[in-house]
């Protein structure tokens, strides 16, 4: 296993968690934060491809559900804090989990300067003028398969309108897959989005990780009902197939024109609506 097919970065952290067990994962990521070693999986910047993503496409990503309620989104595995501020920025009520203390303090140092001044890279246009309707942003530690966090989040019966994944999938074990996947179905409300800039595209699934390879196992998972480990079916090209046993429907399925620099070109952006 050498460098062309895992960088130096993606190294350390297979060697960081090779051998430790599947529910004692959490701690290794904590553990990254409190040796200041985020570097190994921090972009400095929100995700370009979601920030083009809110903004052409308005019709379905508007801040505001058709009676005026302002839409909560929730991003798991937040690290820094990027996307989830940059969301609110955008004007949507945004939650970031992530299971460390100290990623949960930066996380609040960041947005409590960015929501005042923030930088061009938050928009398409690269404005940095802060707009008039700007949602609230809160940071939590948990994990996401907890339910403390989600009582601080949600009131009763509420639920998530939108949830976005970028490199939490593919930090989990294998084996929390189908686990992962279920929980996204009882974080969203009916018809909610969860959108999955899906990495690692180009790494061969059966190689250690994190980051652990997801080709084929976004549409498993969601659409088709599998475990995303064994049996993997080819996906459609079709974003829009027929209905299947998983608890999401694929609305869109695109390789993003922009994206992080170690995903250029491979990343897919994938949308599905909770059933």
């Amino acid at each position: 296993m050498g460098s062309a097919t895992n960088p130096p970065g993606q190294t350390r952290l297979i060697k960081h968690f090779s051998g430790r067990a599947v529910e004692d994962q959490g701690s290794g990521w904590s553990a990254l934060w409190d040796s200041n070693e985020s570097d190994l999986w921090d972009r400095g910047s929100p995700s370009i491809t979601l920030v083009d993503l809110v903004t052409q496409q308005q019709e379905i990503f508007s801040p505001y559900t058709a009676d005026g309620r302002r839409k909560k989104a929730l991003v798991p595995g937040c690290g820094k804090g990027y996307d989830p501020v940059m969301l609110a920025l955008h004007g949507f009520d945004v939650y970031g989990l992530d299971i460390s203390a100290t990623g949960v303090s930066e996380a609040r140092g960041y947005a409590a300067s960015e929501l005042q001044r923030p930088q061009g890279y938050n928009f398409s246009s690269g404005n940095s003028e802060c707009p008039a309707d700007v949602g609230s942003v809160n940071f939590i530690k948990g994990n996401v398969f907890g339910s403390e966090w989600e009582r601080q989040a949600l009131n009763g019966d509420e639920k998530f309108d939108l949830v976005y994944d970028y490199t939490f999938l593919c930090a989990l074990h294998p084996d929390l897959r189908r686990q992962w996947a279920d929980r996204m179905g009882q974080l969203l409300r009916q018809g909610g989005l969860l959108v999955c800039l899906e990495f690692p595209m180009y790494k061969d699934p059966s190689l250690p990780g994190p980051p652990w390879g997801l080709k084929g196992v976004h549409w498993d998972l969601l659409a088709r009902g599998g475990d995303g480990v064994a049996n993997i079916a080819k996906e459609p090209e079709d974003a829009t197939v027929g209905e299947l046993a998983g608890q999401f429907r694929r609305v869109q399925y695109f390789k993003p024109p922009r994206s992080y620099e170690n995903g250029k070109g491979t990343d897919m952006l994938s949308i599905y609506a909770r059933k």
